[in-house]
């Protein structure tokens, strides 16, 4: 797996190994942020990315142009691999990395940032995606019209409530891509 573009592009990084962890395809990856560059929701973004696996949404948000990314992952594992990912590209001053529950987030402490782009791959078929944002709306980490990328299995539709508005919707195979915007 590669780094698609911008100036870490064509860099390798690590994935897990196992069963577990499903990355982001380069190919689907490149779609994402076609999306993302055409609405301008890239450059100086502030990132969340929760079930962060390799990191790869948030370094491929890095190298095109993120001001800052916030890594969670609830496995040692994969946050080790998404941390390795980024010290072998030098960009560690640009990352943080928290091992949290992602669907237990509570109110962001006050010296984190709100975010204005926000990666969401979680496990499929479990219902993840909407109780990661109502946390993330509770609590109060999302900047008023930040970008969601939701990667999902193909039948999964994202609830039109909690101030979320579905942008579009795109299908690769098995893997249902969704942008939408907090508009609350």
């Amino acid at each position: 797996m590669k780094i698609v573009a911008g100036k870490y592009g064509g860099r390798k990084l690590i994935v897990p190994k196992g069963r577990g962890v499903r990355p982001t395809t380069d190919k689907v990856r490149g779609a994402v942020f076609n999306m993302l560059i055409s609405r301008k929701a890239v450059e100086g973004a502030n990132v969340l990315d929760a079930f962060c696996g390799s990191g790869a949404l948030g370094i491929e948000a890095i190298s095109r142009g993120a001001d800052y990314c916030y890594f969670i992952d609830k496995s040692r594992s994969s946050l080790d691999i998404a941390r390795e990912n980024v010290i072998a590209l030098g960009a560690e001053g640009y990352c943080n990395f928290v091992i949290r529950d992602s669907v237990k987030l509570q109110e962001k402490p006050g010296d984190i940032q709100n975010y204005n782009l926000v990666f969401l791959d979680p496990p499929y078929n479990r219902g993840l995606i909407p109780k990661v944002l109502e946390r993330l709306i509770n609590g109060n980490w999302l900047e008023f019209g930040a970008w969601i990328i939701c990667e999902s299995e193909r039948s999964f539709d994202l609830p039109e409530t909690l101030g979320i508005l579905v942008d579009s919707k795109k299908i690769y195979g098995d893997i249902k891509i969704t942008l939408a915007q907090y508009i609350s």
